[in-house]
């Protein structure tokens, strides 16, 4: 089987923890090299009757039933599967899948996972159109999951404008799913996260039929006091993990809970916490997008103290791998029709914008739709921004507050336009309002491209008049 996407990192947010009320589930994609072209589109609603296969490992199976308009941002190039990651439907129901995570070796010997089974590629395919709240989301994959299999071991997020729900596969047929309380958040790297379940509690928790009499069967719980933790059961404890996964927990929790002093390599820290202060787009962005900043272990070399060894000790969250980054963002202040917003950052996060998009839409902006083998960034927002990061990554100081400061705009500028597009759409419904919110959706990216482009040319020239090769008459005198 071909290697899945496992580099990414993922936040969710309770509705009572966000600064506005909006439910918040938002994921890193990274993948294994530098390029993964990626696309922003919408799928209309459709009555499905169809045998599916997978063009990634083969999973067959008949998809038949009434699907609503969902959004996504697959890969460009499908003959490898169809990868839609991460969406939200017309129910405003969001989905992002998935983190990649690790089976331990001796769970794995009991249930294998499955060659064919219910992989990344095809899970928000199969589960997204169908659903009309996160936990049916939950109960939905939850099923497939138990008939076919799984040949990973992931988590995923659901959410709805009122619950937010974090899914975890362990072992071929494993899974269970915990409810983050509202007035908290997680955060979610290449690891199993879900600790302590109460099998009692089913407005917090859900899990697969078979998995307490699996574990007790075949002798799987190390706890000696009767607990019942999934991230114990089936999880690993590797030492990579302590430099590859753990830090990035560290640090969402060090921004969020400044006053907890924890070890960035301890694999013990909660999946749980509730923040210290209220969380907006702007606080997920930041921790998306950054690189440890303001520490010693930040790569790009900006703390006064850090040395060459300490910078490079980490997974850093920003890195050459980013090919997407989205934040699904359900909101409680406005109407339900113009609830659901996509903020998609393509490229190098930390140089890139987050640019907001309605999901209650007919269509996307061409250039969102359009990314080839071919670098284009004049017609495609993929390879525009990831021209930026080929331009900023060998200047970084140069040109970074630069670049900063260009983001900041952007938010500012995106902020501005949720606003004056909410107040006009309020005015309208039905197909008026939708044609109205792709034409915004337009509008907004149209402009964050034309700003990107502008500094993309300043940075060219700066670049360019900057150049260590040169030779002047006299320089070998």
């Amino acid at each position: 089987m071909k290697k899945s996407k496992d580099n990414c990192t993922a936040m969710i947010v309770g509705k009572k923890a966000t600064i506005d009320g909006s439910t918040i589930i938002a994921r890193d994609e990274d993948g294994y090299g530098g390029i993964n072209e990626k696309l922003f589109v919408v799928h209309e609603a459709k009555d499905y009757d169809e045998d599916y296969v997978s063009k990634y490992n083969g999973l067959k199976l008949h998809l038949k039933g009434h699907g609503c308009k969902w959004t996504a941002t697959p890969t460009a190039d499908a003959s490898e599967g169809r990868w839609d990651e991460q969406g939200i439907n017309e129910y405003n129901v969001a989905m992002s899948a998935t983190e990649t995570e690790a089976t331990n070796a001796r769970c794995l010997g009991h249930d294998p996972l499955v060659k064919n089974g219910v992989d990344e590629d095809s899970m928000v395919y199969l589960v997204l159109p169908f659903v009309k709240s996160a936990r049916e989301g939950v109960e939905r994959l939850g099923k497939l999951i138990e008939k076919y299999g799984t040949g990973e071991s992931n988590g995923i997020a659901f959410s709805d404008h009122n619950e937010v729900w974090y899914f975890e596969t362990g072992a071929g047929h494993q899974w269970v799913a915990q409810r983050i309380p509202e007035d908290s958040y997680a955060i979610c790297p290449n690891i199993m996260v879900i600790q302590d379940i109460d099998f009692d509690d089913h407005e917090n928790f859900m899990y697969a039929s078979t998995i307490r009499d699996f574990v007790e069967k075949n002798r799987l719980n190390p706890s000696t006091d009767g607990k019942w933790s999934f991230r114990d059961i089936f999880g690993t404890k590797a030492e990579a993990d302590s430099y590859y996964n753990t830090p990035r927990t560290w640090y969402g929790q060090k921004l969020f809970n400044p006053s907890v002093e924890q070890n960035p390599l301890s694999q013990e820290m909660p999946f749980i916490r509730k923040p210290e202060k209220k969380i907006g787009v702007e606080d997920v962005e930041y921790f998306l997008s950054s690189h440890y900043n303001g520490t010693e272990y930040d790569p790009m070399g900006s703390f006064a103290s850090g040395d060459d060894k300490k910078q490079k000790m980490f997974r850093s969250i920003a890195l050459d791998r980013n090919q997407s980054s989205c934040i699904l963002q359900i909101r409680n202040d406005v109407p339900k029709e113009i609830a659901g917003i996509q903020w998609i950052n393509f490229g190098f996060y930390a140089y890139s914008p987050y640019v907001p998009f309605y999901t209650n839409i007919d269509d996307t902006p061409l250039n969102y739709q359009k990314a080839s083998h071919m670098v284009t960034p004049e017609s495609s927002a993929y390879w525009l921004y990831k021209s930026l990061q080929v331009l900023v990554e060998p200047r970084y100081h140069q040109f970074i507050y630069q670049v900063d400061n260009f983001r900041d705009e952007c938010q500012s500028y995106a902020v501005s336009r949720v606003s004056a597009t909410d107040e006009k759409a309020r005015e309208m419904s039905g197909k008026e309002q939708t044609k109205y919110l792709t034409a915004a959706n337009a509008e907004t990216a149209a402009h964050i491209t034309t700003e990107t482009k502008k500094l993309i040319s300043d940075l060219t020239r700066q670049a360019l008049n900057t150049s260590k090769f040169q030779f002047e008459r006299g320089d070998n005198l």
